[in-house]
């Protein structure tokens, strides 16, 4: 074979080498490119998928605070709301006490009044020895009205023998408050009796102060319903 044969042989088989290789070159940089843009594809997602975790978990923390606020605004504006019924029905509670007060006044209904709660002391007692206990101011009344209460209570019973009715005269009730002393924590009683057995075993709290504190447990449910409108 010739030289000049034999070269050219050469550069054909130097050409396909450097053919082939530029084509698995280009193999190589279009695989490297596709792996790079699935890469970047693939963290980007990430990323993506990282930012939104991200806020969601902020948009929960702003939804529980907005859900804390509210339940504090809602909270305080009960008690506000509470507080004033509160208020309303102790000044009703209070104002009804000064009426009470001066029930005393009315000779004539008071005497009344306390006739009609010893009675009811004695129906509901059923017993045959009651002490009563009373204002030293109202000593005097109740010891007027003892023999009509003996009768009355004989008749409505319908018994033979009257109950022995005595006034305890060593611890009276209270006074009423002092109308300069509206606030004061000094014990007080606006008249009425406390009853109770010989023995001490029942005791009846029949004074116009209990009363009204039992109308008002037994209302309190109405009067706030109408405070509410």
């Amino acid at each position: 074979m010739k030289d000049a044969d034999v070269s050219k042989q050469i550069q054909q088989m130097i050409k396909f080498i450097r053919q082939e290789a530029e084509e698995k070159a280009n193999e190589i940089s279009v695989t490297a490119e596709e792996e790079f843009n699935i890469e970047k594809l693939q963290l980007l997602e990430a990323e993506k998928k990282k930012i939104k975790q991200e806020y969601e978990r902020k948009s929960k923390q702003i939804d529980v605070r907005r859900k804390i606020e509210y339940s504090m605004q809602l909270n305080a504006s009960r008690i506000k709301v509470l507080q004033a019924q509160d208020d309303t029905v102790n000044s009703m509670k209070e104002a009804s006490r000064k009426a009470l007060s001066r029930l005393a006044n009315d000779k004539k209904v008071y005497r009344k009044l306390l006739r009609d709660l010893i009675l009811q002391g004695l129906v509901r007692m059923r017993e045959p020895s009651v002490i009563i206990r009373c204002r030293e101011s109202d000593k005097k009344i109740i010891e007027s009205l003892i023999e009509e209460c003996k009768k009355d209570y004989m008749d409505k019973m319908r018994l033979q023998q009257p109950p022995r009715i005595t006034i305890d005269e060593r611890v009276y009730l209270p006074p009423p408050k002092n109308g300069n002393a509206a606030d004061s924590l000094e014990p007080f009683c606006n008249g009425g009796v406390v009853m109770a057995s010989e023995d001490g075993k029942i005791v009846l709290e029949n004074t116009l102060d209990a009363r009204l504190d039992v109308i008002f447990r037994h209302k309190l449910p109405e009067i706030r319903k109408r405070l509410l409108g």
